[in-house]
Parts: C-alpha cells; structure tokens; sequence
C-alpha cells in the first residue's frame, strides 16, 4: 500500500507560480508511475501530469503543457508538480496519485488505472 499526502496549495495571482508537493509511505515506491489530476467545483477530477517509474516519460494535459513540470525523487520518495504562469482556470483541488505499473516507461493519463490518492491540496488562482 502506498500513502499519499499533497502540500504546497494556497492562493496565488493569475501568472504567478506555486509548487506542489506530494510524500509518500513505503519501500516501493519507484514500482508507481505517479499523476497530479484536479477536480474544479461541480467538475470531474481531470488529468493534469503523469511521470513513469524512472521519470523518464512525462505527460501532460494539453492545458498545462508549458506552463506546468512534473517530477520525482525516488529516493526521497516525492513528486512535485511546478506550476508557473498560472490562471484563473486552474483553480482546483489537486490531488497526487499512484499506479503499480510493470512497465518502468508507462504513466497513465487514465485516472481509473490510479489506485491511491492523496487527500488533496487547494490551489486558487486570482485574476
């Protein structure tokens, strides 16, 4: 089992930057490919970022490529997610997850293949 718990979220401008931050339990954790997906008010939880067990493979949204860097240290079993010029838009709770993959290049998008989730970090953009 894997645990995860998100940090980083708060209030920031429109075209300022925040960085979130995700710790998670166990010995295994470089066996997950690892995804950041966020749920707006009265929407489904999206995909935003995903990177493959030896963060080799990186995938965003079309929304926040270029804007948004995901990466891990499995050895301080983290991932961040840097996010910068930021908008309104993004505006949601941003949650960590974690897929048990085989494959050390595969990082799903598909947020069904994700098993574990954080409790979920709030992120609030200000025009």
């Amino acid at each position: 089992q894997v645990q995860l718990v998100e940090s980083g979220g708060g209030l920031v401008q429109a075209g300022g930057s925040l960085r979130l931050s995700c710790a998670a339990s166990g010995r295994t954790f470089s066996s997950y490919a690892m995804g950041w997906f966020r749920q707006a008010p009265g929407k489904e939880r999206d995909f935003v970022a995903a990177i493959s067990r030896s963060a080799g493979n990186k995938y965003y949204a079309d929304s926040v490529r270029d804007r948004f860097t995901i990466s891990r240290d499995n050895a301080k079993n983290t991932v961040h997610l840097q996010m910068n010029d930021v908008k309104p838009d993004d505006t949601a709770v941003y949650y960590c997850a974690a897929a048990f993959v085989l494959g050390p290049s595969i990082a799903p998008a598909n947020k069904y293949e994700y098993a574990y989730w954080g409790q979920g970090t709030q992120v609030t953009v200000s025009s």
